[in-house]
């Protein structure tokens, strides 16, 4: 199994900016892609990026121009640059890492964003 640990979260004023950060650990050689979902209170889990093992990248509508996902294998983690950031981007963000050999998605405890004046 991999393990993964967010930060980067906290309480920020619209149109500013955050960088989450994941740290993967464990079975980090069986990770093949990476991304992020989140979940704001009384909604459904979403997704909100998704980066390959090669760095292509996909992005929720709602996210895209102002998020960019990206990776540093050497560092085993997983970045999400937010900004431009809206009160509805309010939720707890948490990381997953997709594994092969054995076939999997693991996730990480999560984070909490607030975007709020």
């Amino acid at each position: 199994q991999v393990q993964l640990v967010e930060s980067g979260g906290g309480l920020v004023p619209p149109g500013g900016s955050l960088r989450l950060s994941c740290l993967a650990s464990g079975s980090i050689f069986s990770i093949n892609a990476m991304g992020w979902y989140r979940q704001a209170p009384g909604k459904q889990r979403e997704s909100v990026a998704h980066i390959t093992e090669i760095s292509s990248s996909l992005y929720a509508d709602s996210v895209k121009g102002r998020f960019t996902i990206s990776r540093d294998n050497r560092k085993n983690t997983v970045y999400l640059q937010m900004n431009s950031l809206k009160p509805e981007d309010t939720a707890v963000y948490y990381c997953y890492a997709d594994r092969r050999n054995p076939a999997g998605r693991d996730w990480g405890q999560g984070t909490q964003v607030t975007v709020s004046s």
